[in-house]
């Protein structure tokens, strides 16, 4: 049995599998999820888990290099982009077209979806390359 870290398997197997530039969606419960990628369902009900807890979570294993979110979000859930740039104080966040933000996740390697309400609460994590300067 795992002694620390995330205790959920398919989100520590996908973690463990990134290379440097990959990526892992963090999602709120209504973002559309194309068939062919994959989906680590964790939404029990409005709120549970949250987006801002996941996203602790992931960001305790993974380095990252840069988060995008939906330009979107800074319209209808300000709070949510503030809460990102205060737990990401050192990793730049872009942001594009919802649109594009979904094709995106066509070709990620992921996608967590939690049980957030908030609008346009998702993030797409790129995985740095830890140890070496790029």
């Amino acid at each position: 049995m795992k002694k620390v870290g995330i205790i959920n398997g398919p989100i520590s197997s996908v973690i463990a599998e990134l290379g440097h530039t990959d990526t892992i969606t963090i999602a709120d419960a209504g973002l559309p999820i194309p068939a062919t990628t994959k989906r680590i369902d964790l939404a029990l009900t409005s709120g549970i888990p949250t987006l801002l807890d996941t996203l602790k979570v992931v960001l305790s294993e993974m380095h990252i290099e840069k988060a995008i979110v939906a330009d979107e979000i800074l319209s209808y859930s300000p709070a949510m982009h503030e809460e990102f740039k205060k737990i990401m104080t050192d990793v730049p966040i872009e942001t594009i077209p919802h649109l594009e933000f979904k094709r995106m996740t066509e070709s990620t390697r992921a996608v967590v979806r939690t049980g957030e309400y908030a609008p346009y609460s998702n993030i797409i994590l790129v995985s740095g390359a830890w140890g070496f300067d790029l």
